[in-house]
């Protein structure tokens, strides 16, 4: 795969888990553990995928989606946004607000990677 992907999410254990499976495909992994220090890292290294938890500490995945989308720079950077509550409602308010796609934990890696697959195939075009 050799792409390089940041994680936000405030759970260690999530990040371990999504971390080993994507090492697994030569992936580099770049964690975050809130919307806050993921708009830091975006300032100072090159990702090419987002995998962004919706209900953080200190800043929840909808602002940083939002900033995100503002700059020019990552307005086409793909990102599936995570998380626990499998509500239609959260679904839509995460692709309103610029997530690429939307997946409920716990986290089904065949999925997972179908997802990451297509978007990263879909920014290489």
């Amino acid at each position: 795969m050799d792409e390089t992907f940041l994680i936000v999410d405030d759970d260690i254990r999530n990040v371990f888990v999504m971390t080993s499976a994507l090492e697994n495909h030569d992936a580099d992994i770049i964690e975050a553990f809130n919307g806050k220090e993921a708009l830091e890292i975006l300032e100072e290294e090159s990702v090419d995928l987002i995998l962004m938890d919706i209900m953080m500490p200190v800043m929840n995945a909808f602002e940083p989606i939002e900033n995100i989308r503002k700059q020019e720079k990552w307005k086409d950077l793909p990102i599936i946004a995570v998380t626990a509550k499998a509500l239609d409602e959260d679904r839509k308010k995460c692709l309103e607000v610029g997530a690429n796609d939307y997946m409920t934990k716990p986290v089904d890696y065949v999925i997972l990677m179908k997802l990451i697959k297509k978007h990263i195939q879909k920014q290489k075009v």
